[in-house]
């Protein structure tokens, strides 16, 4: 049954269950007459058409917004108004009954219009908690789904601003493999063509598997063993049971790049990147270590001031407090950025990647 169905069957069972009641009163004070039942049905009709006006004006005019003293004043005039016309109905009515009555007492006619007044005032105050909860959960839903968006553009803008970052620096691998060996050159273009699709598949999805993730680094770290040849170490430690966890894309890949530029690239004779995943109390732990020194990284002039900002508000957009992100210098020689995200549809398990070792 729809809202305005449900609302006009409480509105006829209501009241006719009212009326019944009054019908039974009479009777027992002054016997059963068939007036009663026409009585009883003109002030069902008028009460019917008296409340749904009132609910009619309260929704045409937005009463719910109203400060609650201004609100007040509004139900009290409305009740007032309302228990009027169903006192000028029922007097003539009910004239057979206690017309005598109120005419030798006159101030009754004030107990009258009270006993006619409380239907009217429990009914006004029933609808307004209803109306005020409906509007409540309804300005409450409107407000989570703008959040939603508003999260959706703010995650679609910080991959859009770190995706020409990372294909400059693709490309520069590439060009130099063009000069040194065209073979290798060959496999460099079928690398970044896998990193170029991976990028459009980012565009597209919030999230994608770890699995996925570490297939674009693998290729990326590829292109840049060619560059930096011996000088670059890797390392890889993944458990399986990570490998179908959901991760933001090309996020990871922002923090391996990162780790060349400031680590690698300034380092001394050599450096390395160990890539570390575990699953622990139901959560993905991810180490990135690399050859450098923090202070490096911190200036948000530079693009890894930006990349370690975008991880972070990546994660606070998708994940809220469930996940976290941190950076700090593990020893003289060694950066370490970790991870934390929520497991979510783990469904890759057992690949080649888990558990190898990669040394160059």
């Amino acid at each position: 049954m729809d809202k305005n169905r449900l609302y006009w069957f409480f509105q006829v069972v209501g009241w006719t269950l009212y009326f019944c009641n009054e019908i039974f009163v009479y009777t027992i004070e002054y016997g059963y007459e068939n007036q009663l039942i026409l009585n009883a049905f003109a002030n069902i009709v008028i009460a019917i058409l008296l409340t749904h006006a009132f609910r009619f004006i309260v929704k045409k005019y937005n009463w719910i917004s109203h400060p609650l003293s201004q609100l007040a004043i509004r139900v009290l005039v409305g009740i007032f108004v309302m228990t009027d016309i169903l006192v000028a109905l029922n007097l003539p009515l009910d004239a057979k009954y206690t017309g005598q009555l109120l005419t030798d007492t006159p101030i009754l006619a004030i107990e009258y219009f009270i006993n006619l007044a409380k239907p009217l005032l429990v009914w006004v105050l029933i609808y307004l908690f209803y109306h005020y909860s409906e509007e409540k959960g309804q300005k409450e839903i409107e407000g989570l789904k703008l959040k939603s968006s508003i999260k959706e553009t703010e995650s679609k803008i910080l991959k859009a601003q770190m995706n020409p970052h990372f294909m400059f620096n693709a490309l520069n691998s590439i060009r130099a493999l063009v000069i040194e060996d065209p073979t290798k050159a060959q496999q460099g273009i079928t690398q970044l063509s896998n990193i170029l699709r991976s990028s459009l598949i980012a565009d597209r999805r919030t999230t994608i598997s770890l699995k996925e993730e570490l297939r674009t680094i693998e290729d990326y770290l590829a292109l840049e063993k060619v560059r930096y040849e011996e000088r670059l170490q890797t390392k890889w430690v993944v458990d399986a049971d990570t490998l179908g966890i959901q991760v933001p894309p090309m996020m990871l890949q922002t923090l391996v790049e990162n780790a060349i530029k400031h680590g690698v690239q300034k380092a001394i004779g050599w450096g390395f990147i160990e890539i570390n995943t575990s699953l622990v109390d139901n959560k993905l732990y991810i180490k990135i270590r690399n050859t450098g020194q923090l202070f490096s990284t911190e200036s948000d002039s530079e693009s890894g001031g930006f990349g370690l900002k975008n991880t972070a508000q990546r994660l606070d957009i998708l994940y809220g407090n469930e996940a976290s992100f941190k950076i700090y210098q593990e020893n003289s020689l060694t950066v370490c950025a970790e991870i934390t995200i929520p497991e979510k549809n783990n469904d890759y398990k057992n690949s080649t990647l888990a558990n190898a070792e990669l040394k160059g």
